[in-house]
C-alpha cells in the first residue's frame, strides 16, 4: 500500500453518532478530520437506538450521572447546530417522560403523579398498580439524528468514508500511522469510536425492539416500566423496546421476542393491541464490564478511544465530543473523567 500525504490532523475510526459528533466538534475547532467506517456510516447501534435522553434513569451508574446530566443540558444546542447544518428535522421532543416503578420512592428528579395526574397526562395509560412519576427529559429519533449528523459533516466538508476499516495503528516519528482497507495514512491523532467493535473489553449487548403505527394518537410521553419502554414519535409511530442480550454479534430478530415486547406494551397501553408492527430490528450496544464508557488516551502516543457507552450513546454524544476534543488538543477536561480512563482495562490497539 502507498502512504498518503499527511492531509488529516485527526482520523476517527467509526462513523456512529459518537465518531461523527466528535468530527463535527474538531472541525469547529479548525481541525482537518477524516472519519472511516468499516461498513455503512451510521448504520449500527446509533440508528438502532430508542432515543430516550434519560439522564436521571436510576439504572445509570452513579459515576456516569454528572456526564449524563451535562450532556442532556447540551442537547438542545447540539440539535440546533445539527439541524441548521443538515437541514434535517430530528424529532427532538421535550414533552417529558412517565416512569412506572414498583417502589413508591424515586430519584429527586422524579415528580410523583396521582392517578388523576396520570389520567390527565395520558388517558390511555393503565398504571397496573405501579407508582407513577413524571420526569423532565427529552427524546430524539436516533435514525434522523444520525442522518443529520452525517449530512452536517458532508455539508461542512468533513470526509466520511464507508467500507474503510482501520486494521492497525502504530507510532511513527512523532505521528501515528493508520493502516486501513483504503490505504495508509499518517496523522497526528487517531480515535477509536468503533462502538461494539472497539475491541476488548468492549462487547456487544444486543437489543431487540419494534415500531407499531396506531391509527389514533394514543401516547404523548415516553413511558418507562419495569419490563419495557415505549417511545412515541411525532409521526404517530411508537417504539417498543428492548431486550439486553449477551449473544455476541448476532443481530437476528426473534418473532417470539417481538411478540413478548408488544404484549408487555399492550398491558400498559391496550390500544396498541390493534396497531400493526411496521418494523422490528436489533442493535448491538457497546457494553463494558462496569457499564461505564471508555474515554481517553491509550498507550500508543496520539491514539485515543471513545467507546463503551452501552445504553447512553445518543445521550452522551455531545459531552463525549467535547471531552475527547479537549483531550486530543491537550486541554484538561472540565469534567471528572477518571472513572472512564482506558487505564482501568488492558486495552489492545485497533
Amino acid at each position: 500500500m502507498k502512504s498518503s500525504s499527511p492531509t488529516w490532523d485527526i482520523i476517527i475510526s467509526g462513523a456512529g453518532i459518537i465518531g461523527v459528533s466528535l468530527a463535527l466538534e474538531l472541525h469547529e475547532q479548525g481541525q482537518r478530520v477524516l472519519v472511516l467506517d468499516s461498513g455503512d456510516p451510521g448504520r449500527e447501534a446509533s440508528s438502532a437506538a430508542a432515543g430516550m435522553l434519560a439522564a436521571a434513569d436510576p439504572e445509570t451508574p452513579s459515576a456516569l450521572r454528572p456526564l449524563a446530566t451535562a450532556s442532556a443540558q447540551m442537547f438542545p444546542g447540539y440539535v440546533q447546530k445539527l439541524e441548521a447544518a443538515a437541514h434535517i428535522h430530528v424529532d427532538f421532543r421535550r414533552l417529558g417522560a412517565i416512569a412506572l416503578l414498583q417502589e413508591p420512592s424515586a430519584p429527586h428528579e422524579y415528580k410523583s403523579l396521582s392517578p388523576n395526574d396520570l389520567q390527565r397526562l395520558e388517558p390511555s395509560l393503565h398504571q397496573q398498580g405501579l407508582s407513577a412519576f413524571f420526569i423532565e427529559e427529552d427524546s430524539v429519533d436516533p435514525q434522523l439524528l444520525m442522518q443529520a449528523a452525517l449530512s452536517a459533516a458532508q455539508n461542512l466538508g468533513i470526509e466520511v468514508r464507508g467500507h474503510s476499516a482501520v486494521k492497525d495503528i502504530r507510532a511513527r516519528d512523532g505521528k501515528v500511522k493508520v493502516s486501513t482497507d483504503a490505504g495508509q495514512f499518517i496523522t497526528r491523532s487517531v480515535v477509536n469510536c468503533q462502538g461494539a467493535w472497539a475491541g476488548a473489553p468492549v462487547r456487544p449487548r444486543k437489543g431487540q425492539m419494534l415500531y407499531v403505527q396506531p391509527q389514533a394518537n394514543v401516547l404523548q410521553h415516553v413511558l418507562r416500566t419495569p419490563e419495557i419502554y415505549i417511545v412515541p414519535r411525532s409521526t404517530g409511530k411508537i417504539l417498543v423496546g428492548a431486550t439486553v442480550e449477551d449473544v455476541g454479534f448476532d443481530k437476528s430478530v426473534q418473532a417470539s421476542t417481538i411478540h413478548n415486547l408488544l404484549g408487555a406494551a399492550v398491558k400498559y397501553v391496550p390500544e396498541l393491541a390493534a396497531a400493526p408492527i411496521t418494523q422490528s430490528w436489533a442493535g448491538l450496544r457497546p457494553g463494558t464490564p462496569d457499564d461505564l464508557p471508555i474515554l481517553g488516551p491509550i498507550d500508543i502516543p496520539g491514539a485515543f478511544v471513545a467507546s463503551g457507552h452501552f445504553r447512553n450513546g445518543i445521550l452522551l454524544a455531545p459531552v463525549t465530543a467535547r471531552i475527547m476534543a479537549d483531550l486530543i488538543e491537550g486541554h484538561a477536561s472540565p469534567f471528572d473523567i477518571s472513572s472512564f480512563s482506558p487505564a482501568r482495562f488492558s486495552l489492545k490497539p485497533l
